[in-house]
């Protein structure tokens, strides 16, 4: 067998951990480690992360798939590309040091803060200039909370970095950031793609002294310094990439590469991605991002809260019988939960499952929604619940895929990845909820670094053909087809869940209001 000539390093620096791979020009994964990133909790709605563990779990797992691969193949590391989790809040000061630990876009803190621009900006003027529905995830809220409750430190501020650029940083020595997630903070005017004026005014902060400015996924920043080089196992010199949010990264593990096709990041969430040959208009719940892959400039990018976790928080709070049965017969709870919904018509027997048990994002955009099943009655089994979950997702599928449609996007079959692809009867469900061929793909696609390196693959020369190079690479491992009488039963209840949800909408707001 004759080694590859051409390698690239992908990392990913998660919410809940950190992980590497080097992966060679035929698209086989020769290294690959992870190590845990952890939460801190210092106040009511407050969370944030060190960003000195981050790097030095990055300089961890960089040694160690250094290691692994030998001196041989890092030396033929042609790129490396870093994503992350997105929104964060990290200050540095003029020689790159934390001032403060990050605040992750879990933290909620600035609520009132957020109020505030809102009030001032007028809501749907706001949302013309970001694109997207307001939200304290993001960097605005973030940043004014930061400039009134930490004046001295605000002071010392050399840069915001988000959390893949400082381990850029780190490695190069340049303070950056990528379009991806400057179009993603809510700072960015998302027509010009340039930093607010009026956000900045609203805040009292010059964006374009305190943010970098934005550079292309793909552009290469600088090269590995001889000190991070010592660390972590590197050449030094090695090139590396402006990055991406892993939302990003996830769409390019996804195969996502022409237009008509959509892709789903299938977890704990679901992202759900769409090509767009055009920028969507802002005024409406999901719009589209920035994209670097040829004849696709654009992409609808559509999180969804909990979609997997529906399923595990069934089996944690009501699933002993099914974990005791499957334990019982040596088979997998999830193998054993498709068969039960199996045994279930289409429909669940007129039952509906709202997956809202985290609020929602796309296309709702609220954190007032709540789970629900509705439909119930004495002759309800426990499989019907088991489907209700599995089809409640997909109804919440096909509402994103529904909106995207509506500003004249389209999409022919729907590539899914991630641990949901494993789940032959959720495929099916969800390709006949959206009558569209569902695509499974192998094992390392899907994966965030994996679409890493796609992304450096492209910048360095290794994949210059970036649809060619992913369709070899990327290899479909099955394909689900829609199943007709299915079909029929959903084109019937969809209407359903969408109206009944909106006439419970003020309800939900009214229940939140009353802190139970």
């Amino acid at each position: 067998m004759i080694s590859a000539q051409n390698y690239l390093l992908g990392m990913d620096l998660g919410t809940t951990n950190i992980k590497a791979i080097i992966l060679d020009e035929n698209g086989n994964v020769c290294a690959s480690a992870s190590q845990a990133n952890h939460l801190i909790f210092p106040g009511t709605n407050m969370v944030e992360q060190d960003p000195e563990e981050w790097w030095k779990n990055a300089v961890t797992i960089l040694k160690e798939v250094t290691d692994k691969a030998g001196k041989d193949v890092v030396s033929k590391i042609r790129g490396i590309c870093i994503s992350s989790q997105t929104v964060t809040m990290l200050p540095v000061d003029k020689d790159g040091n934390p001032l403060r630990n990050a605040l992750i876009w879990m933290d909620s803190r600035s609520a009132n803060e957020l109020a505030y621009i809102i009030d001032t900006l007028g809501f749907d003027h706001y949302v013309s200039i970001i694109g997207a529905q307001p939200d304290v995830a993001f960097l605005p809220g973030k940043l004014l909370w930061f400039k009134q409750n930490e004046p001295e430190l605000f002071a010392k501020t050399e840069k915001i970095l988000q959390a893949s650029s400082y381990i850029n940083m780190k490695l190069t020595g340049k303070m950056t950031m990528d379009i991806d997630q400057a179009a993603r903070c809510q700072c960015l005017d998302i027509q010009t793609l340039k930093w607010s004026d009026e956000i900045g005014n609203v805040l009292g902060v010059d964006l374009n002294r305190i943010l970098p400015q934005p550079l292309a996924s793909n552009e290469i920043i600088g090269g590995v310094t001889d000190e991070a080089a010592a660390l972590t196992g590197l050449m030094s010199g090695t090139p590396v990439v402006a990055g991406a949010s892993d939302a990003m990264a996830s769409m390019y593990a996804t195969g996502l590469c022409q237009l008509g096709e959509a892709g789903e990041s299938s977890g704990t969430t679901s992202l759900v991605f769409v090509g767009a040959d055009r920028q969507s208009a802002s005024d409406i719940p999901v719009v589209t991002k920035p994209c670097s892959i040829p004849g696709m400039p654009y992409v609808f990018d559509a999180p969804i809260n909990t979609s997997g976790a529906s399923i595990k928080w069934y089996l944690d709070t009501f699933g002993q019988p099914e974990k005791d049965y499957a334990a019982a017969h040596n088979i997998g709870v999830y193998d054993h939960l498709n068969a039960c919904a199996l045994e279930v018509p289409a429909g669940s027997h007129g039952m509906y499952f709202f997956p809202y048990l985290l609020g929602e994002r796309a296309p709702l955009w609220n954190s007032h929604a709540r789970g629900m099943f509705i439909g119930m009655s004495l002759d309800t089994t426990r499989n019907d619940f088991i489907r209700a979950v599995f089809e409640g997702t997909a109804f919440a599928l096909r509402h994103v895929m529904e909106t995207i449609k509506e500003t004249g996007a389209t999409a022919n079959a729907l590539r899914i990845t991630g641990g949901g692809s494993k789940s032959r009867t959720w495929c099916q469900i969800k390709a006949s909820m959206l009558h569209m061929p569902v695509y499974t793909l192998d094992e390392k696609s899907g994966d965030v670094p994996f679409g890493d390196t796609l992304i450096v693959g492209n910048a360095v020369g290794v994949f210059p053909d970036m649809k060619e190079s992913i369709n070899k690479i990327i290899q479909i491992k099955d394909v689900i087809q829609p199943v007709e009488e299915w079909e029929k039963v959903y084109d019937k209840m969809y209407p359903l869940y969408i109206e009944m949800y909106q006439h419970l909408d003020k309800d939900l707001v009214k229940l939140k209001e009353m802190g139970l």
